[in-house]
Protein backbone atom coordinates (compact mmCIF):
# COMPACT_ATOMS: atom_id res chain seq x y z
CA UNK A 1 0.00 0.00 0.00
CA UNK A 2 1.67 3.63 -0.83
CA UNK A 3 1.78 6.43 1.33
CA UNK A 4 -1.39 8.35 -0.74
CA UNK A 5 -3.45 4.91 0.20
CA UNK A 6 -2.44 4.84 3.71
CA UNK A 7 -3.57 8.61 3.70
CA UNK A 8 -7.12 7.85 1.98
CA UNK A 9 -7.62 4.89 4.40
CA UNK A 10 -6.98 7.00 7.27
CA UNK A 11 -9.46 9.72 6.25
CA UNK A 12 -12.08 7.03 5.16
CA UNK A 13 -12.11 5.86 9.06
CA UNK A 14 -12.23 9.22 10.75
CA UNK A 15 -15.42 10.30 8.51
CA UNK A 16 -16.74 6.81 9.21
CA UNK A 17 -16.51 7.01 12.40
CA UNK A 18 -17.61 10.96 12.25
CA UNK A 19 -20.82 9.67 10.32
CA UNK A 20 -22.12 7.13 12.89
CA UNK A 21 -21.66 9.92 15.43
CA UNK A 22 -23.23 12.01 13.14
CA UNK A 23 -26.25 9.75 12.71
CA UNK A 24 -27.80 10.50 16.45
CA UNK A 25 -26.26 13.84 16.80
CA UNK A 26 -27.86 16.61 14.57
CA UNK A 27 -24.82 18.96 14.65
CA UNK A 28 -23.19 16.93 12.07
CA UNK A 29 -24.31 15.44 9.16
CA UNK A 30 -23.96 11.48 9.58
CA UNK A 31 -25.22 10.42 6.41
CA UNK A 32 -23.20 12.70 4.30
CA UNK A 33 -19.77 11.82 6.24
CA UNK A 34 -20.43 8.62 5.84
CA UNK A 35 -20.58 8.14 2.14
CA UNK A 36 -17.24 10.26 2.06
CA UNK A 37 -15.67 7.98 4.18
CA UNK A 38 -16.77 4.81 1.83
CA UNK A 39 -16.18 7.37 -1.06
CA UNK A 40 -12.18 7.53 0.10
CA UNK A 41 -12.17 4.33 0.90
CA UNK A 42 -12.86 3.39 -2.67
CA UNK A 43 -10.57 5.87 -3.98
CA UNK A 44 -7.64 4.37 -1.86
CA UNK A 45 -8.69 1.13 -3.77
CA UNK A 46 -8.98 2.59 -7.08
CA UNK A 47 -12.48 1.43 -7.06
CA UNK A 48 -11.51 -1.97 -7.52
CA UNK A 49 -13.49 -3.41 -5.23
CA UNK A 50 -15.87 -0.84 -4.26
CA UNK A 51 -17.27 0.75 -7.80
CA UNK A 52 -19.76 2.69 -9.17
CA UNK A 53 -22.83 0.30 -8.61
CA UNK A 54 -22.21 -0.18 -4.84
CA UNK A 55 -21.53 3.63 -4.27
CA UNK A 56 -24.73 4.44 -6.16
CA UNK A 57 -26.47 1.89 -3.60
CA UNK A 58 -24.63 3.90 -0.91
CA UNK A 59 -25.66 7.56 -2.08
CA UNK A 60 -29.60 5.86 -2.45
CA UNK A 61 -29.61 5.32 1.40
CA UNK A 62 -27.65 8.34 2.40
CA UNK A 63 -30.86 10.67 0.83
CA UNK A 64 -32.87 8.14 3.14
CA UNK A 65 -31.48 8.61 6.09
CA UNK A 66 -32.67 12.19 5.14
CA UNK A 67 -36.21 11.78 4.28
CA UNK A 68 -35.93 9.24 7.34
CA UNK A 69 -34.95 12.19 9.30
CA UNK A 70 -37.71 15.07 8.01
CA UNK A 71 -40.45 12.09 8.60
CA UNK A 72 -39.90 10.93 11.42
CA UNK A 73 -40.46 13.87 14.12
CA UNK A 74 -43.41 14.74 11.73
CA UNK A 75 -45.25 11.46 11.67
CA UNK A 76 -44.77 11.21 15.38
CA UNK A 77 -46.21 14.68 15.72
CA UNK A 78 -49.25 13.54 13.78
CA UNK A 79 -49.46 10.71 15.72
CA UNK A 80 -50.14 12.77 18.74
CA UNK A 81 -52.89 14.56 17.04
CA UNK A 82 -50.24 17.75 16.71
CA UNK A 83 -50.86 20.59 14.62
CA UNK A 84 -48.55 21.94 11.54
CA UNK A 85 -47.25 24.63 14.10
CA UNK A 86 -46.20 21.92 16.34
CA UNK A 87 -44.36 20.18 13.83
CA UNK A 88 -42.44 23.72 12.59
CA UNK A 89 -42.35 24.57 16.48
CA UNK A 90 -40.53 21.09 16.78
CA UNK A 91 -38.12 21.64 13.74
CA UNK A 92 -37.10 25.49 14.96
CA UNK A 93 -36.34 23.85 18.53
CA UNK A 94 -34.26 21.37 17.01
CA UNK A 95 -32.03 24.02 15.07
CA UNK A 96 -32.07 25.83 18.28
CA UNK A 97 -30.74 23.15 20.75
CA UNK A 98 -28.32 22.78 18.14
CA UNK A 99 -26.41 25.41 19.79
CA UNK A 100 -26.96 24.07 23.55
CA UNK A 101 -25.53 20.70 23.49
CA UNK A 102 -26.88 17.96 24.12
CA UNK A 103 -30.13 18.78 26.46
CA UNK A 104 -30.65 21.13 23.85
CA UNK A 105 -30.83 18.37 20.98
CA UNK A 106 -33.51 16.09 23.51
CA UNK A 107 -35.47 19.20 24.79
CA UNK A 108 -35.37 21.61 22.07
CA UNK A 109 -38.07 19.29 19.57
CA UNK A 110 -39.94 19.04 22.83
CA UNK A 111 -40.04 22.22 23.68
CA UNK A 112 -40.75 23.74 20.11
CA UNK A 113 -43.41 21.49 19.51
CA UNK A 114 -45.28 22.58 22.76
CA UNK A 115 -45.11 26.20 21.94
CA UNK A 116 -45.96 25.89 18.41
CA UNK A 117 -49.16 23.47 19.57
CA UNK A 118 -49.80 25.84 22.49
CA UNK A 119 -50.09 29.01 19.87
CA UNK A 120 -52.58 26.97 17.96
CA UNK A 121 -55.10 25.89 20.73
CA UNK A 122 -54.48 26.68 24.73
CA UNK A 123 -54.56 23.38 25.97
CA UNK A 124 -51.84 22.31 27.81
CA UNK A 125 -52.51 18.36 27.60
CA UNK A 126 -52.77 18.43 23.96
CA UNK A 127 -49.32 20.49 23.65
CA UNK A 128 -47.84 17.89 25.47
CA UNK A 129 -48.68 15.22 23.58
CA UNK A 130 -47.61 16.85 20.62
CA UNK A 131 -44.14 17.15 22.21
CA UNK A 132 -43.73 13.60 23.43
CA UNK A 133 -44.98 12.94 19.65
CA UNK A 134 -42.38 14.50 17.79
CA UNK A 135 -39.86 13.59 20.57
CA UNK A 136 -40.54 9.64 20.02
CA UNK A 137 -40.83 9.92 16.07
CA UNK A 138 -37.19 11.79 16.33
CA UNK A 139 -35.60 9.41 18.42
CA UNK A 140 -37.40 6.41 16.14
CA UNK A 141 -35.53 8.09 13.32
CA UNK A 142 -32.77 8.18 14.68
CA UNK A 143 -32.57 4.50 15.94
CA UNK A 144 -33.78 3.90 11.94
CA UNK A 145 -30.89 6.18 10.61
CA UNK A 146 -28.72 4.07 12.58
CA UNK A 147 -29.95 1.20 10.86
CA UNK A 148 -29.24 2.19 7.41
CA UNK A 149 -25.42 3.31 8.82
CA UNK A 150 -25.05 -0.02 9.50
CA UNK A 151 -26.58 -1.42 6.74
CA UNK A 152 -24.35 0.87 4.86
CA UNK A 153 -21.62 -0.67 5.99
CA UNK A 154 -22.03 -3.96 5.70
CA UNK A 155 -23.06 -3.55 1.82
CA UNK A 156 -19.07 -1.64 1.79
CA UNK A 157 -17.90 -4.63 3.83
CA UNK A 158 -19.44 -7.00 1.98
CA UNK A 159 -18.36 -5.65 -1.35
CA UNK A 160 -14.94 -5.15 0.23
CA UNK A 161 -14.53 -9.26 1.02
CA UNK A 162 -16.25 -10.57 -2.01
Amino acid sequence: MNETSMILWALAVMLIIAGFAGLVLPVLPGAVLLMAGFFMAAWAEHFVHVGPVILSILAVLTVLTYAIDFLAGAVGAKRFGASRRAAFGAAVGALVGIFFGIPGIIIGPFAGAVIGELTVRNDLQAAGLAGIGTWLGMAIGAAAKAAIGFTMLGIFILARLF
